[in-house]
């Protein structure tokens, strides 16, 4: 694999300026057949879990017989319109936050949520928001990132608790470790009230999944905290999730988008389907570890795993 210099992404940031794909005036009239590029640049969005699905992407790539670069670009705001005109050609995204960010683009900030946790709907949604911008969704895989909610194992022993509904059946009054944006967001304390019937007498504005917020549950300050289902680090807290029984959260499933006109063949959609087969939640979050907490490089941590599954010789 051959990674591309800083100045390189730096020409490809400023190229993106002023390249965004189709025009308006063509949306919805993107017919060009589908591409088969022999050189194939994979995006990352810099954080751990995009950073390992971007090198497993890139050595099954490899291995049906592409070149690969990885460029790391961290801001949606930039990457999207690079993978729209092909500067990147495959990404990695999750379903329902990108649908809903194509149909912000499309229509505005104020535009109604498209993504839900119904993952067949969000999939139609976010297809539909794509194709006119030339770029294809495969299909996605099992491995979902959503937010989640976690209490110590202590608290959840002793009230009997297992899911989030055990939580607003008990009629606990909860402190929510999260962002300060969970007062409004749907899928935070107004939807744990709404869907659950959780009493959440307060918000400690300690961020989505830090270690401030952990703790705080830890030491009782608080009674839960919002994160994420592939955070590696609950066990290290003694904390344990409760199950979203009644699919509060949204189908952010993972799946991979690609530029139509350059990777948008069967053979490339073949090789990354592999990958659905066997990815999961849980191994997203193990894998995380290794590259977090042992220090493991991604790329070594993606090919031991892809290995260990019989994907890669």
């Amino acid at each position: 694999m051959r990674g591309r210099t800083a100045a390189t992404a730096a020409a490809l940031l400023a190229l993106t300026a002023c390249s965004t794909g189709p025009s308006l005036e063509n949306r919805g009239q993107v017919t060009a057949s589908p591409g088969d590029s022999h050189h194939l640049t994979i995006g990352s969005a810099g954080f751990t879990q995009s950073d390992l699905l971007a090198q497993m992407y890139a050595q099954l790539l490899n291995q049906a017989g592409y070149r690969t670069s990885i460029l790391t670009v961290a801001n949606r705001e930039l990457y999207e319109p690079a993978l729209e005109s092909g500067q990147i050609d495959v990404v990695p995204e999750y379903a329902a936050t990108f649908a809903d960010w194509l149909d912000a683009k499309s229509h505005g900030a104020g535009a109604k949520p498209v993504g839900s946790p119904d993952l067949e709907a969000t999939m139609k949604a976010l297809r539909s928001l794509a194709t006119p911008r030339g770029l294809t969704v495969l299909p996605p895989g099992r491995a979902v990132d959503q937010n989640a909610f976690a209490v110590s194992a202590g608290y959840a022993r002793e009230h009997n608790l297992k899911t989030l509904s055990d939580l607003g059946a008990s009629k606990l009054k909860v402190r929510l470790a999260a962002g300060d944006e969970c007062v409004q967001r749907p899928y935070c304390a107004p939807g744990l009230k709404k869907v659950y019937g959780i009493d959440i007498t307060g918000i400690d504005p300690k961020g989505v999944g830090t270690t401030q917020a952990k703790r705080a549950v830890q030491d009782g300050r608080d009674q839960m905290v919002l994160t994420t289902t592939t955070d590696a680090t609950l066990d290290r807290f003694g904390l344990v999730l409760l199950a979203d029984d009644r699919h509060l959260q949204n189908a952010d499933y993972v799946v991979p988008v690609v530029n139509r006109s350059r990777a948008g063949s069967e053979r490339v959609a073949g090789a990354l389907n592999r990958l659905n087969h066997v990815l999961t939640t849980e191994d997203l979050a193990r894998l995380g570890r290794e590259v977090d907490d042992w220090r493991r490089l991604p790329a070594d941590v993606a090919r031991t795993y892809l290995k260990d599954k019989g994907l890669l010789k």
